[in-house]
């Protein structure tokens, strides 16, 4: 099965925060921003799996900014590093400057998807090719995540995360 370009799964969404997306100080609420990040990585996911995804887990998420009432949100996402039949995929929210257009990063987080057939069973997922110095980063350091999520979920044992122990040592 060929690789994917990271980039060819990359997707953008936009969001303007309206009265209905805040909290009574004007704040907006986390649910709205994990739906819409839910969302973008699930397009990512299906873009480069070609099939229906769904999502089976999401790391750590810490609202670092607040954002307000008013502001545009700008998602992106991209798969970082394809499994046998699930795919990692980073969200990156940035809070765009209305008047300058400048965007400050607010929010990270990796999402776990499994790729699906018509019947709801999983597929094998194509292979990630990363370009960039940064995607190659992503890329390496997604197989520490994955056994920290493997073993967070009662999947693998920590002495058998064995490319964790590896990276532990040798910093």
């Amino acid at each position: 099965m060929d690789g994917r370009i990271v980039s060819d799964t990359l997707n953008i969404q936009t969001e303007l925060i309206m009265p209905a997306h805040t909290n009574p100080i004007g704040n907006l609420m986390g649910g709205h921003l994990l739906c819409w990040m839910d969302v973008c990585t699930g397009i990512s996911a299906i873009k480069h799996s070609g099939a229906y995804s769904v999502t089976a887990s999401l790391d750590n998420v810490s609202f670092n900014l607040p954002i307000k009432m008013g502001d545009i949100v700008v998602l992106r996402s991209f798969v970082t590093r394809a499994f046998n039949t699930s795919m990692e995929v980073i969200c990156e929210v940035f809070i765009m400057n209305i008047h300058t257009q400048e965007e400050i990063k607010s929010h990270e987080a990796f999402f776990t998807f499994v790729g699906l057939d018509a019947a709801s069973k999983p597929v094998k997922i194509r292979s990630v090719i990363p370009v960039s110095d940064r995607e190659k980063s992503l890329y390496e350091s997604a197989l520490h995540r994955r056994e920290l999520r493997l073993i967070h979920a009662g999947k693998l044992k920590p002495e058998d995360a064995t490319t964790l122990k590896d990276f532990l040592r040798s910093n």
